[in-house]
């Protein structure tokens, strides 16, 4: 059997990435782009929540969206049963070539493409998960031992997309995004290199390295010279605001105030970002900027970026990485990693 990817028949890609995180679908451009670049005549349907299009729109790559109405067993978005048989009706309408589980260790997902209605349906095996009979070359076991950008480009890989090439991070900037970022550095006084940002939010409370120990971040940044940048999304507000209140040095707080592009102008100019285990790290990656990520719960080996601009710094308990997004006991992974280490490691890439 030829592989899909190798096959010029397969034309029309749905990819099942039932995510919705900023980090998770810019992880998924890396793939995108090799899969672009070696068959520009794909056309691939990224099946996400209809909420995630802000990002999809953004992602650099062409790809079509198809709104995902959720379904049992996946649980990044409620569910609603009533929009399941008008989605599966529009997914055969588009007659996909290939639907791919690329969601990840959930049979529920696999699922998901095999009701699309395409001629070939394969992707991720979870674990535990045999694929149906006469699809096993079709499909990939979930390679838990790497990077989740790698593990996409190993799925088309498998299926048939040429080894090698450009597997990079990307986000495009718009000349709006860069008018944007302009206006905001102009409004605050900000140089572009002479700021470091604190993106103290996450999604999950897990993954929120507490407030004071950002604080003292802050204040540590600043007093080696460096203006300090709170960033989040609006519903972190209170949370900026409470590092803003905590610390010495002044701040400036410009927690749901930029679009995306923005913030990602405003990443890449400065001089290092201090945050969690969230969408900003991976935002970060994409435009080149130095991060340092704070990881709690959240598993390095499949999240944090490789290489000379970003450090990751874990915590030294024996319960982590673990799946929690509230800890069950005293937290106490974010007691572990220390202010003066994150401080340290952020003014050390600030200087290179």
């Amino acid at each position: 059997m030829t592989p899909p990817l190798a096959d010029p028949a397969v034309r029309r890609l749905a990819l099942v990435r039932l995510r919705v995180g900023l980090g998770d679908l810019l992880c998924t451009v890396p793939a995108l782009r090799r899969l672009q670049a070696a068959r520009p005549d794909v056309e691939v349907t990224l099946v996400t929540f209809g909420r995630m299009a802000p990002v999809v729109e953004r992602l650099g790559v062409p790809v079509a969206l198809l709104p995902f109405p959720g379904a049992p067993g996946v649980p990044d978005g409620p569910v609603d049963a009533a929009g399941w048989a008008p989605f599966t009706a529009a997914a055969r309408d588009r007659g996909f070539d290939l639907a791919l589980q690329a969601y990840g260790d959930r049979p529920a997902a696999n699922r998901v493409a095999a009701a699309l209605g395409a001629r070939l349906t394969g992707g991720f095996a979870p674990t535990g998960w045999d694929p149906p009979a006469g699809t096993a070359a079709l499909h990939l076991r979930y390679p838990l031992h790497l990077h989740e950008a790698q593990r996409h480009v190993a799925l088309l890989e498998h299926l048939g997309l040429a080894p090698g090439g450009d597997a990079g991070m990307g986000f495009p900037v718009t000349a709006d995004d860069e008018a944007e970022h302009a206006a905001a550095l102009a409004a605050h006084g900000l140089e572009p290199g002479r700021y470091a940002v604190l993106h103290p939010g996450a999604s999950a409370p897990t993954r929120r390295w507490p407030v004071g120990r950002y604080a003292a971040v802050g204040d540590a940044l600043a007093a080696e010279g460096l203006a300090v940048v709170i960033t989040g999304v609006a519903a972190e507000r209170d949370i900026s605001a409470r590092v803003v209140a905590a610390m010495r040095a002044p701040a400036v707080d410009l927690t749901g105030a930029t679009g995306l592009g923005a913030l990602a102008a405003l990443l890449r100019d400065s001089a290092v970002l201090v945050g969690n285990d969230t969408g900003s790290a991976h935002l970060a990656a994409a435009v080149g900027a130095r991060s340092v990520t704070v990881f709690l719960p959240g598993d390095p080996v499949r999240w944090a970026h490789p290489g000379p601009r970003h450090r990751a710094l874990t915590p030294t308990v024996a319960c982590a990485p673990c799946p929690h997004l509230a800890c069950p006991i005293e937290f106490r992974c974010a007691l572990t990693v220390e202010p003066a280490a994150v401080a340290g490691a952020a003014l050390e890439l600030a200087a290179s």
